[in-house]
């Protein structure tokens, strides 16, 4: 049985099962999404949940996750699908080593000699009967071109192939599309899907999410962290410290048995706050983990 949201708390409800802690607005535009058969366009800084949002999806639906990660360069015979030449033009020689003439030989522009890519896979996974979540991964990372092979899968969901047709899923997958917001969208894009922004998290929600995912934190301990890294995210950084770097700071204390932070703890485990040489030299230069630690001390 194909399993369904029914309302904004059963998405709620859900994603809390998955360890996800989203608030009412998200689950709101999940369940129109879901309830309305169109993509979600998600957007946000890195680190704050977005992608993982597209896997909890998946596993709260019980549907198989197809993943496309975007990147630079990134085309359609990566994304969509391909001919598989080789299987081509082995069936061309045993049709001439059987002295079959061009007439006698089989379509070998059908279905069975396609190389199915993710977006493909998506349609025809639905049109067999089985039932996917798509994540369009970090789509500002790929070309503006690229973004119109996408036009006809989220208005549609399906994909015209010049030798074949067109494929159409019977079933919509649900999409999820992220993006970090390097670069803006088209429109087209935008007008096809759903949208939210995702926000870094107040105190509160940062604190619920560091004891979901790592109950084994004392309370103390995790309030402290929560409490600074909403003080280290007004700070003037060339890449502020989203969600995932909180947990791995969680987790770097937990597994060198530290019970508080003092200057020397956050000198030690910067790598797991920040990715910028820049911003480290930063706190090097302003002797910022000795004001951390008296900040959350006192």
């Amino acid at each position: 049985m194909k399993k369904s949201f029914r309302s904004t708390d059963d998405v709620l409800r859900a994603l809390k099962k998955q360890k996800y802690i989203c608030d009412r607005r998200l689950a709101t535009v999940v369940y129109l999404a879901f309830g309305m058969e169109k993509p979600l366009l998600v957007e946000g800084e890195a680190g704050v949940g977005k992608t993982e949002l597209g896997q909890v999806l998946s596993k709260a639906l019980d549907r198989r996750l197809i993943r496309l990660q975007c990147y630079e360069g990134l085309d359609a015979n990566t994304a969509v699908y391909e001919w598989n030449y080789t299987k081509q033009l082995l069936r061309i020689k045993l049709a001439e080593a059987d002295h079959q003439g061009l007439d006698d030989l089989e379509n070998i522009f059908d279905e069975s000699y396609l190389i199915q890519r993710p977006l493909l896979e998506a349609i025809r996974s639905e049109a067999d009967g089985k039932h996917v979540c798509l994540l369009i991964d970090e789509l500002d990372r790929a070309d503006e071109e690229f973004e119109a092979f996408l036009l006809e899968v989220l208005s549609e969901f399906q994909i015209t192939v010049p030798e074949i047709g067109t494929l159409k899923a019977k079933t919509k997958p649900l999409v999820i599309i992220t993006s970090n917001r390097t670069r803006e969208l088209h429109d087209a894009i935008k007008r096809r899907c759903l949208y939210h922004w995702i926000h870094y998290p107040s105190l509160e929600k940062e604190y619920e999410i560091v004891k979901t995912k790592v109950p084994q934190v004392s309370e103390e301990l995790a309030l402290k962290i929560c409490t600074l890294m909403q003080q280290i995210r007004q700070m003037d950084f060339y890449k502020r410290p989203g969600v995932a770097e909180t947990l791995d700071w969680v987790n770097a204390l937990l597994l060198l048995n530290r019970d508080h932070l003092d200057a020397e703890t956050v000198e030690e485990t910067l790598g797991c706050l920040l990715k910028h040489q820049e911003d480290v030299e930063k706190v090097e230069r302003e002797n910022l983990a000795l004001s951390w630690a008296e900040a959350i001390q006192s």
